[in-house]
């Protein structure tokens, strides 16, 4: 018999220690998971070969026991599969909307820098990436490619749209979910994002490539994450056009904030949970002070 359970899943990266932020998201998701009447998976998103490590992936496993959070196996870990990545990219060499950029870091902030305050940003207030290889010679890209040159791939976000508005037969956009099972639709601009790297020496496949395969893949119906991906659903929706996928329903929730009106996070070294269990804080009390009692079926604060 086929299982036609919705399934959700919590997917984070070994990139640090998990923190109240993302125990808020896992217990979302679980308690969404719980009202739709659905199945927890658990992924771990591992492309990013500089800052990811196993010990931190452990790590991940252990939090989530201690919170009370159950998932299903095996683990889906992305480094396991890039060539399902590969595949994607594949196509969309196939359909003609991305392209080899052979530019450094360096390279895009000095152009960047060149605009000045007219550099148009992308959502998260980062300089939109100016376009320096875009247009160039398929043969003398082909040409550094085949030699040997570090290279990155970017989505021809213009040629995208075209394309996707013709394959969409109108304007992109996505379906949202309330915890009534009420659905809603959002306008799409991916636009707003630029050309948007897919995959580069270092990740072979970025996070906007990653998830939309993944959760195609592992068929993903209910997507619960927070605000601050709202505008990323945009190009995950264009790609999901493009690579002819499903779309699943999304729902961006709330995010945790510090005594300073901060996003929690990583890079910041927020306390962790594992320094919340050594200071004797439980699990029960994690999950009260976030809303979500064990056991309780409502979803806590919804937004």
């Amino acid at each position: 018999m086929t299982d036609t359970r919705p399934i959700l899943r919590f997917a984070p990266s070994p990139t640090g220690a998990l923190h109240l932020g993302h125990a808020y998201s896992a217990l979302f998701t679980e308690a969404a998971g719980r009202r739709l009447g659905g199945r927890f998976l658990l992924r771990i998103e591992d492309t990013d070969q500089t800052r990811c490590r196993r010990e931190f992936e452990t790590a991940i496993y252990g939090d989530l026991a201690w919170l009370g959070i159950r998932w299903e196996e095996p683990v889906r870990r992305q480094s396991e599969h890039l060539a399902d990545y590969e595949v994607a990219l594949a196509w969309l060499r196939g359909l003609g909307v991305i392209y080899p950029c052979f530019a450094s870091r360096k390279d895009i902030a000095e152009a960047a820098a060149k605009l000045g305050t007219s550099a148009p940003r992308d959502p998260d207030g980062t300089p939109v990436y100016p376009g320096l290889y875009r247009g160039a010679d398929p043969i003398a890209m082909a040409a550094r490619i085949a030699a040997g040159h570090p290279h990155a791939w970017r989505l021809d976000v213009e040629k995208a749209l075209s394309l996707a508005a013709q394959m969409n037969a109108g304007p992109i956009s996505y379906e949202c979910f309330d915890e009534m099972g009420r659905m809603s639709s959002m306008p799409a601009d991916p636009a707003r994002w630029g050309d948007v790297l897919l995959a580069s020496r270092d990740r072979p496949a970025s996070y906007h490539l990653a998830v939309v395969v993944d959760d195609a893949i592992q068929g993903v119906t209910h997507v619960t994450r927070g605000t601050d991906l709202l505008a990323a659903t945009d190009v995950h929706r264009l790609l999901q056009i493009l690579l002819d996928l499903p779309a699943p329903l999304y729902r961006h929730h709330r995010l945790i904030l510090d005594a300073s009106d901060r996003k929690l996070s990583k890079t910041h070294r927020d306390k962790s949970l594992r320094s919340l269990r050594s200071e004797g804080v439980t699990a029960d009390q994690v999950r009260r002070q976030l809303g979500f009692d064990k056991g309780d079926e409502t979803l806590a604060e919804l937004s």
